[in-house]
C-alpha cells in the first residue's frame, strides 16, 4: 500500500441478533489484500473464535462470517479511516471514527463492546466512549495478533469473558 494513501475499513459484520460486537483498529495490509477481516494466516482471531466453541475452525471465510453471526457476534473497526505504513497500529496517523454510537442505535441488543487491542481501546476511549448515548459493557481483550507474544490457547482463555454476553 501506498504511504499516504487512506484506508478505509470494512463495512461492519453485524445482524439483528448480534449482542456482543468486537472492534479491531483498522485491517492490516494482508487483510485488504485477501478483503477479509482477520486476514494474515498467522493471526489469531477466526481460530480463537471458533475455540469459543470448542469447533474447529475452517477455511471459507464466507463460512466463517456466517458461524459469528449464527453465535451473536458482530465485527468492526474503531476506525472507519486512517493513514498507516505497513500494519502495525502504532503507524496509524490522521484516524477518523467509525459511528459505533449510530451502529450501537440501529442494533439495539448489542450488550456489550469488546476492543480487541491496546490501540483498539485507546482510539475507542479517544473517539466514542463518551458519544454513546447508552451505558454499555466494554472490556479490552489480548490481541490476536502474532505480533502479541501470548499463546494462544491463553488468549483464549481471556477471550472467553465474551461467553455470558452472548446468552
Amino acid at each position: 500500500m501506498e504511504k499516504d494513501k487512506i484506508l478505509k475499513c470494512f463495512p461492519p459484520i453485524i445482524n439483528k441478533n448480534s449482542k456482543v460486537l468486537i472492534l479491531g483498529t483498522m485491517p492490516s495490509i494482508r487483510s485488504f489484500q485477501k478483503g477479509q477481516y482477520y486476514g494474515h494466516p498467522q493471526n489469531h482471531f477466526w481460530r480463537i473464535i471458533y475455540g469459543l466453541f470448542g469447533q474447529d475452525l475452517i477455511d471459507d471465510y464466507d463460512e466463517r462470517v456466517a458461524f459469528l453471526l449464527k453465535h451473536h457476534i458482530a465485527l468492526w473497526d474503531v476506525l472507519a479511516a486512517c493513514q498507516r505504513e505497513g500494519s502495525s497500529d502504532s503507524k496509524i496517523k490522521n484516524p477518523v471514527p467509525n459511528d459505533i454510537a449510530g451502529l450501537l442505535c440501529d442494533y439495539p441488543a448489542i450488550r456489550a463492546i469488546f476492543c480487541d487491542s491496546v490501540k483498539a481501546e485507546e482510539l475507542f476511549n479517544r473517539f466514542i466512549k463518551d458519544r454513546l448515548d447508552r451505558p454499555i459493557s466494554y472490556h479490552r481483550l489480548p490481541s490476536p495478533s502474532p505480533a502479541r507474544a501470548m499463546r494462544w490457547e491463553d488468549k483464549l482463555d481471556q477471550w472467553r469473558i465474551i461467553l455470558p454476553y452472548l446468552d
